[in-house]
């Protein structure tokens, strides 16, 4: 089910909660009628901000919990995604695919989330991602 604008999914900072954003993400494309690439762009994006919420934000707390929230606007669609945590310091991320963060296993989610996404915006020391995806 689709939250309406004002309304949010909350979850827990558990990895099983992910299959919760998986079917957002699916209700939001299916009922924008989106096309794979659309989807994919949109699933890969809002889950890695998702997994950063969990893992770096929450710090895997259990009992601390991630807000998720969806807009739609005249030619956009828009997600929200914000953790409990402390923030982090979004202007300042090692580049991935420097030589020499070529091999870590992780560190790609924003690098990814800037590549997928027409717009990624930080807000409350890092706190909250706005997702942003154009329709046309």
């Amino acid at each position: 089910m689709i939250p309406a604008k004002g309304e949010t999914l909350n979850i827990t900072s558990s990895s099983d909660n992910i299959r919760l954003v998986e079917r957002l993400v699916e209700d939001v494309c299916d009922v924008f009628n989106l096309n794979e690439d659309n989807y994919g762009n949109i699933l890969i994006a809002v889950t890695e901000a998702v997994n950063n919420a969990i893992y770096h934000g929450n710090e895997g707390n259990p009992e601390k919990y991630i807000k998720i929230g969806f807009e739609s606007g005249t030619n956009n669609i828009k997600f929200s995604i914000a953790d409990e945590g402390n923030g982090f310091d979004y202007n300042n991320l090692p580049d991935p695919t420097d030589p020499l963060y070529i091999d870590k296993p992780n560190g790609r989610g924003v690098f990814l989330m800037k590549n997928l996404a027409d717009q990624v915006e930080f807000n409350n020391n890092g706190q909250q991602v706005l997702l942003t995806f154009n329709l046309n």
